[in-house]
């Protein structure tokens, strides 16, 4: 019995069935089951299974990527609770993968708070796993779009879950490359920033051309091609998301280079894998972590 498919199966008729009649958009793919599908999750579909494969055949270190995202997520989430930092707002939250920002966190300071928030109606449908924390502490979801920051920074969940007058780890963690320089990235990330009080964090990470220029030049004509919007960015256009903040040894860096652990493999689906298949070029990322003076 194939029950991985059979498991997959249940997922999209679950998936299909409405929620609270708002289109989940099956019939086109997104970013965030792209995503999961890197990670080897469940909820993705086959428009995002196309476009992903298409993906993976220009740039074949897609899934190497995700791993190494994820794991720089995880790590730089216990580095800031071990810190002091206890409240969290991730946006671009994507599929809930266990284990999830809230439960990295949770467990090293059970009253930590942790704010989602997205704009796929299938994250929305799944935000479920994204509000079972622990008792001691809060989380809470918010949909709402990146593009519109007020939406997020203004909204009920994060002026209930979250005190703006305390440190925020502001995380926007493989989500900027999403954001086109026509949607004004570094203005929508200044605009956040502003909102959070001094002594809070900044998280981020995004795809680059850095190490493998045309292999990039190819994914993004794939994904553009079948209607996405994206946009790579060099380390000195990365490095401009962090002005005004103070960064965090060891500054702009691949994310797997990112006060690297012994093993992180377990924090996603996939099987076990070559620790020498994470190089650079493969994983073609920036990552970085800083603090508002």
């Amino acid at each position: 019995m194939d029950r991985n498919g059979e498991r997959r199966r249940r997922t999209e008729r679950a998936a299909r069935k409405p929620h609270s009649g708002r289109d989940l958009g099956l019939d086109r793919h997104h970013s965030a089951r792209i995503y999961d599908y890197f990670l080897g999750g469940k909820t993705n579909f086959p428009p995002d299974r196309e476009v992903a494969e298409k993906l993976l055949a220009a740039f074949p270190g897609f899934r190497n990527a995700a791993r190494a995202n994820r794991a720089f997520m995880h790590r730089a989430a216990r580095f800031l609770a071990e810190r002091g930092i206890h409240q969290f707002l991730d946006i671009g939250t994507g599929i809930p993968t266990s284990p999830n920002l809230h439960e990295v966190v949770q467990a090293m300071v059970p009253r930590s708070r942790v704010v989602y928030a997205d704009n796929d109606p299938i994250v929305l449908a799944h935000a479920r796993a994204l509000l079972t924390g622990s008792a001691e502490g809060r989380t809470a979801y918010v949909d709402a779009d990146i593009t519109r920051p007020d939406s997020i920074l203004y909204s009920a969940q994060v002026r209930e879950t979250l005190d703006l007058d305390r440190p925020v780890a502001l995380c926007l963690v493989g989500l900027l490359h999403y954001i086109t320089d026509e949607h004004d990235a570094h203005g929508i990330v200044r605009h956040l920033v502003e909102a959070i009080p001094a002594g809070s964090h900044v998280v981020l990470s995004q795809c680059t051309p850095d190490f493998a220029p045309e292999e990039w030049e190819q994914a993004m004509d794939v994904y553009k091609m079948d209607g996405g919007s994206a946009q790579v960015r060099p380390k000195e256009e990365f490095a401009r998301f962090f002005e005004g903040l103070d960064l965090v040894e060891p500054g702009i860096e691949v994310p797997h280079r990112w006060h690297p652990d012994e093993d992180t493999s377990h924090v996603v689906n996939l099987p076990p894998h070559d620790p020498g298949d994470t190089t650079d070029a493969l994983v073609s990322m920036w990552a970085g972590v800083a603090r508002k003076p």
